[in-house]
């Protein structure tokens, strides 16, 4: 069932039909400064989003000190080679980025294997034990990982990693019929975001239309050279795929 906590229902439904921003830079990206992500979570408060999207304590924590009032839905992307498993893989990455002043802490979900050999869906049972006041965002690729999430108490459900996982690599848009079926069946015990693969305010508006509590848009705001790489793919002929650029471990 749905959180019955005051502080989390209030934070959770602050972010009720609204944009949540994600505000993230890598070193290696052409945009990078050290101020970048403040300057987006900014302009984001400033364009009326309800919350911001971070990775990494050193982001996040800059970030919350510029626009604090903001939910922070905070992550730490660690790459191994030997798992596709990225996103806040441990209950190290968890503690850190708890501190670094999130308030909703984003998983990997999947049924995909870790660095560490186990299930990354296990990963919440622990968080909710080790620190039962985080807000917990399931990133998922499909409505069974969705399901098996929520059973495990996630408070947030989202299909972030559609298109990320080895079965759904080859995918180039958002999967609105799967979303709507999130929706419908797990409205009731968790809250349903949609995130991943949205270009267009048009976009997001299809999502709560079907069912969202809330949206999260990312590369489409906040990484100007990924959308232009989807430009010059296309006017290419698609011989240089912008989304091997978008998955690119850094």
């Amino acid at each position: 069932m749905k959180t019955d906590d005051p502080r989390k229902k209030q934070i959770l439904e602050s972010l009720k039909g609204g944009l949540i921003v994600s505000c993230q830079v890598q070193h290696d990206d052409p945009i990078y400064t050290d101020n970048m992500v403040v300057k987006m979570a900014e302009a984001a408060r400033w364009a009326g989003a309800v919350g911001i999207r971070a990775n990494s304590p050193e982001q996040i924590k800059a970030i919350k000190e510029a626009v604090p009032e903001l939910p922070m839905i905070g992550l730490w992307k660690v790459w191994h080679d030997d798992t596709d498993v990225f996103i806040t893989p441990t209950m190290k990455e968890v503690k850190a980025i708890w501190e670094a002043g999130a308030e909703i802490i984003a998983l990997d979900c999947t049924a995909q294997v870790t660095h560490e050999g186990t299930q990354a869906w296990n990963l919440i049972k622990e968080v909710k034990k080790e620190i039962p006041e985080a807000i917990i965002f399931a990133d998922v690729s499909n409505l069974e990982e969705a399901r098996r999430a929520v059973e495990n108490g996630a408070d947030i459900v989202a299909p972030t990693l559609y298109g990320y996982t080895k079965e759904t690599s080859h995918i180039e848009g958002a999967d609105y019929r799967m979303f709507a079926q999130m929706c419908r069946e797990l409205k009731d015990e968790a809250y349903v975001m949609m995130e991943g693969h949205l270009y267009t305010p048009e976009d997001a508006m299809k999502c709560i239309f079907l069912g969202a509590h809330s949206v999260v848009v990312g590369s489409a705001i906040t990484r100007p050279h990924l959308t232009a790489k989807r430009f010059v793919d296309l006017l290419s002929g698609y011989q240089d795929n912008w989304r091997d650029a978008e998955k690119a471990k850094h």
